[in-house]
């Protein structure tokens, strides 16, 4: 077995710690090929359906959907292609809007806005 420049050992590409938190995780049960799927829409309804049905989450289902998501696109990486990258960023628009979340940070950035604006004319 090959070793890195410290002498770690290196894994096989067969087994990687992420495939099996995809797999195994105890957030969600996943759909077969969820994030293989070509919409978007399918996708984050996909990982809606798995959030709201798993019972061992340990935050809210929101949370976790976006959670497995975005870890799968972090995991991937460089392997993503623009094309896959940007239909899974537009999975997290979808889930956002699948859960009503999507006016609740409109909302938020729009008191964050307002806030900035009022701490610099109070310093003028």
């Amino acid at each position: 077995m090959a070793t890195t420049a410290k002498g770690h050992k290196r894994t096989s590409r067969k087994h990687r710690w992420s495939k099996k938190v995809t797999e195994r995780s105890d957030a969600l049960d996943l759909e077969d090929n969820v994030f293989k799927k070509d919409d978007p829409y399918e996708i984050a309804a996909s990982l809606k359906k798995s959030a709201k049905r798993s019972r061992r989450k340990k935050t809210n289902a929101f949370r976790s959907a976006m959670s497995m998501l975005n870890f799968y696109i972090n995991r991937a990486g460089k392997n993503l292609s623009q094309k896959r990258r940007e239909k899974l960023e537009q999975a997290k628009d979808e889930l956002r809007t699948l859960f009503g979340k999507e006016q609740d940070q409109q909302q938020k950035n729009k008191k964050r806005t307002s806030r900035k604006k009022k701490k610099k004319s109070a310093k003028a």
